[in-house]
């Protein structure tokens, strides 16, 4: 599961949906024991080379969007919007529909959830803020948190090559050490998996990272 910065988790981590697996569903669950109201959308994302993931509104150039296969067209869920009491979980269906005439590959968009702030209601500034003097403004932010897990869709037959490039270890000035490294991805689908880092004659890993994605912009 996922785990975002407000109160819904997301499970799986990540949705894969190919020539045998049309349809599958996607849990969410309000672990806060208030009641919460979430909205349900598909954004397109573009990746970085230094594995940031933005979405195409937050900066991403129009020449890189036109990079990505987006699955945002190839893909139906429902609901759009739920409403969950508190520690309750709910599944939203989804349902791969692409065309025929698409050509072999990995489209790819993002399940996106995004808390829906308590409706304030009408009224003055005074009443929503307690403000007592006429003479002050108030002003309350309510943040809508949000948590995005990938929905791949494959068509045909893809291609996957990864490697490990440039590892070097480095030095703090507290003495402490890293490792450094640049994952490389080749083919038509994007990689994901565990990286381990072992030295000879330590039984417990060195380092451990779970769940690092690397998404492709186009075919290489």
């Amino acid at each position: 599961a996922v785990a975002g910065l407000g109160d819904v988790k997301l499970y799986p981590r990540r949705l894969v949906l190919d020539g045998r697996t049309r349809v599958a569903t996607i849990g969410l669950y309000n672990r806060t024991a208030n009641q919460g109201d979430y909205e349900i959308s598909l954004i397109d994302m573009a990746m970085t080379p230094d594995g940031q993931l933005l979405a195409f509104d937050n900066g991403v150039d129009a020449a890189t969007q036109a990079r990505v296969r987006t699955a945002g067209e190839l893909v139906r869920f429902s609901p759009r919007r739920v409403s969950l009491l508190g520690n309750e979980a709910q599944t939203v269906r989804v349902m791969a529909r692409p065309g025929a005439e698409l050509p072999p590959g990995e489209y790819r968009s993002h399940f996106t959830v995004v808390s829906v702030p308590p409706d304030v209601g009408g009224g003055t500034i005074d009443e929503a803020t307690g403000a007592i003097s006429g003479e002050e403004i108030g002003v309350t932010i309510r943040p809508r948190f949000g948590i995005s897990i990938p929905v791949i869709l494959r068509l045909g037959e893809t291609t996957l090559q990864t490697g490990i490039a440039d590892p070097q270890v480095l030095s703090a000035p507290d003495g402490s050490k890293a490792i450094a490294f640049t994952i490389t991805r080749a083919g038509t689908r994007s990689a994901y998996g565990d990286i381990t880092v072992s030295a000879p004659g330590s039984a417990a890993p060195v380092a451990q990272s779970r769940g690092i994605g690397v998404y492709p912009e186009v075919d290489s």
